[in-house]
């Protein structure tokens, strides 16, 4: 059995390429709250209502100084044309060989993405983390944001 991370643990470190343009590392972000949504797929209609729910309150984490990055499976492509056409307020990482997804735990028995969400705090450990096993359901954004005022 693999070992999966969780509250109180480091945050596994990635790099990985995205859009809007270029390489995100999760490094880059150390000092500031991190939100990482994993999602399954662009254009899914629970992908898109989720990722549209937290543009929709991206002040709210912004506010709180909170970054917001969503990583699925999908290419920068297939981000690019989710990002523009659903007007997507974050970043957007690929992760086509789904080895951060792997470090995260996320991956379901056939390697899928599971939906998920980790804070990350100030330290880069994991504050808050949330793995579902059936993809139907996402986290409100109030719980997100609660989750990031603790990490503060």
């Amino acid at each position: 059995m693999e070992n999966v991370v969780g509250v109180g643990d480091e945050a596994p470190e990635f790099t990985l390429e995205g859009v809007p343009g270029g390489q995100y590392s999760l490094r880059d972000f150390f000092g500031s709250v991190v939100v990482l949504v994993f999602y399954p797929a662009d254009n899914s209609p629970i992908c898109t209502t989720q990722l549209r729910s937290y543009t929709l309150d991206k002040e709210s984490f912004e506010d709180l100084g909170a970054i917001v990055l969503g990583i699925s499976p999908q290419g920068i492509d297939s981000h690019r044309s989710f990002l523009e056409d659903q007007s997507i307020g974050f970043p957007l990482l690929s992760d086509e060989k789904r080895s951060v997804g792997k470090k995260y735990g996320i991956l379901g028995p056939l390697g899928f993405y599971r939906r998920s969400v980790f804070v990350i705090d100030r330290l880069g450990k994991i504050s808050y983390a949330r793995r579902t096993t059936a993809g139907l359901t996402f986290d409100p954004t109030s719980a997100l944001i609660e989750a990031v005022r603790q990490a503060r």
